[in-house]
Parts: structure tokens; sequence; C-alpha cells
């Protein structure tokens, strides 16, 4: 005892503290005892009853299996409001389109799988929210909030006319992990330049602007934009350019006063050496047969110089056709009058 003291003194503790440990640990273990007699008897069981107790709840306690109900398209009346059942865009629901519908690789050479619990059908979009009757009541929903169709544009041609620029845009429906198109995004812009408020010089310069975007033919200037993401910023583009080139064709710079006969974008009957040679010809043949004088205007109101400056202007601006050949071959030799 002396020597367990002599140790406890080396260690820093005192015999006193010692002691008061030990009795704290031996109060601790009375005490435990104590509550567990004391729940016991409260209880009224003994020891190992709560064993047992947990035994007999890790035992199976009994599945209550739930009756499926039968499905919607069995309850569903023939007159009922369709509109009611798809009243927005949703995915497909099978126990709700009373339609044998089936879709899917038909297995072993079957038939196609049913619509009950078949993915393919949940995948693609459907348009069973837009059907007639349920556009009929989203018009008419939207009527208060419309206006009523001018009555003085009762024809194409004055639509035409009181809205001479035509904006063309398509929109894309497929499946796929965005319902956004890229290519919506294109906007197609179309106008005729007689429509437009262009003089001869505006004309011809607007024209050698767009290039290829003008078709002769049919008198319609094309421009389609696809440079920005959205479609509202490509008509905006669109528009602008339309702007620009208008008043780009209205400019006149002074280079363009310098343009000659072989500058120039068509071929011009007045004022051409064509015209003046053919004049001098006529004039010289007029003198020679009876020597009366004929003015310049007179030869040029006449039908035959009328032909053969339409052939001349054909054969330069439309090319060397056979058609056009054959046509300025004529009118050569009635103005030369040449018998064949």
């Amino acid at each position: 005892m002396a020597a367990r003291a002599g140790r406890c003194c080396r260690a820093g503790l005192s015999c006193g503290a010692l002691l008061s440990r030990a009795g704290l640990c031996r109060a601790a273990r009375g005490g435990r005892s104590a509550f567990s007699s004391a729940a016991a008897a409260v209880s009224g069981r003994e020891g190992p009853q709560p064993r047992e107790a947990s035994v007999r709840r890790r035992g199976r306690t009994p599945q209550f299996v739930r009756s499926s109900a039968p499905p919607r398209t069995e309850r569903m009346a023939v007159d009922q409001d369709w509109s009611s059942v798809y009243p927005t865009a949703a995915a497909f629901k099978p126990a709700s389109v009373p339609l044998p519908i089936r879709m899917g690789y038909p297995v072993k050479g079957g038939v196609p799988p049913p619509k009950e619990g078949n993915l393919e059908l949940i995948k693609i979009p459907n348009f069973l929210h837009l059907t007639p009757p349920a556009i009929k009541k989203h018009c008419a929903a939207l009527k208060d909030f419309c206006t009523e169709w001018p009555s003085a544009l009762d024809s194409d041609e004055k639509c035409e006319q009181h809205f001479p620029i035509e904006i063309e845009t398509v929109d894309y429906v497929s499946s796929g992990t965005s319902i956004r198109n890229p290519k919506a995004r294109v906007v197609t812009l179309r106008v005729k330049l007689s429509h437009l408020n262009l003089d001869d010089h505006a004309k011809k310069k607007l024209i050698k602007l767009v290039g290829e975007r003008y078709c002769r033919e049919t008198d319609v200037l094309t421009i389609t934009t696809d440079r920005c993401p959205l479609r509202r910023q490509n008509y905006d583009y669109g528009m602008h350019l339309l702007t620009v080139l208008y008043h780009e064709s209205w400019k006149t710079e002074k280079w363009e006063s310098e343009k000659s006969e072989e500058d120039m974008e068509e071929y011009i009957w007045e004022n051409s050496r064509s015209q003046k040679n053919a004049l001098d010809t006529l004039l010289q043949m007029k003198a020679s047969e009876n020597g009366s004088g004929v003015t310049k205007e007179e030869l040029l109101t006449s039908e035959v110089v009328k032909n053969y400056r339409n052939s001349v202007t054909a054969l330069k601006n439309q090319g060397e056709t056979e058609s056009n050949m054959s046509q300025y071959k004529e009118s050569v030799k009635k103005l030369l009058n040449i018998q064949a």
C-alpha cells in the first residue's frame, strides 16, 4: 500500500484523490443497477423481455395488395369533351386515349407493341390537344382580342399593293432533346421593285448591288438572313438591309457621270451608235430616192425603225439566241428594203 501510494505521489496524485475516484466509480455502477431494477419494476417484466420483443418486431408483416382500377378509356362517354381530357400539350397517356394505337419494332414478325407501357409513344410529341373542336375553342377565346379583317383588302392584288413586303418563316416540329430547331431562325424577305419608289438610275443601281438576289422575270428581290441566333434579330437585320439598299441606290457618285456605253448595265437604244447609224442610212436612202427631206422624228416613229430598235435591244440584253438572231435578220432586211 505504501508502495502504491508512493507511485501515486510520484505521478502527481494524492491518496485522497485516488480514493474519491474509486468511490465515484462504485456509485455509478450502483446507480446503473438501480435504474435497471427500477425500469424492470415499472414494466413488470424480467430482464430478457426486451430481447424477445426485438425478435418479435423483426418478424414478417402481412402484405396488402391494392386492386387496380379499370382504365379511364373503359369509363369514357362517347360524347365527352375531349379538350377536357387533353387541355394542353402533354405526353401520351395510354389509359386516356381510347384508340388501339401500336408503335415500335414488331417482335418475331408479329405486330408492334400495344400502347400500354409503350415508351415509343411517350417519347414522341403528339397533337392530341390540338383537335378541331379544341382549336375552335381557342379561336373563340381569342376572338375578343382580335380585330376584323379590313373590308378594303378583298383581293390578293390589293393586299400586295398596300403591303408589298412579304416575310416568310418556317416552324419545325421534331422529336429530339430540344423543341427549338436552329433552322427556324431563318427569315426570307421578298418585295417587288415596282412597288418601291425608284427612278431608272436608282433601280439599275439597286439591281447591281443585290446581284443574283433579284429575279428579272418576276421583278422580285429576295433577301434571306440567318446570321443572328434569333428570328426577330434576323427580321430586323433584313429590314435594315432593305432600307440601306434603298437609300444607297438613290445616291449618285461622281464617277457615275463618267460611264460610257460599254459600262451600262443594259443596252439603251436612245442616243446610241446603232440609232445614229440607222437614221443616217435611212436619210441617205430617202434623199437618193425622191430627194424629199424626211426628219429624224418621222423616221423614229415609223414601224420599220421600231422593229429594228426592239430586235437590237433584245439581241444586246438577252444574248444571241436563235429567235433573237432571226428577228434581227428580218428587221435589217425591212430597214434596208432588201427583198429575199
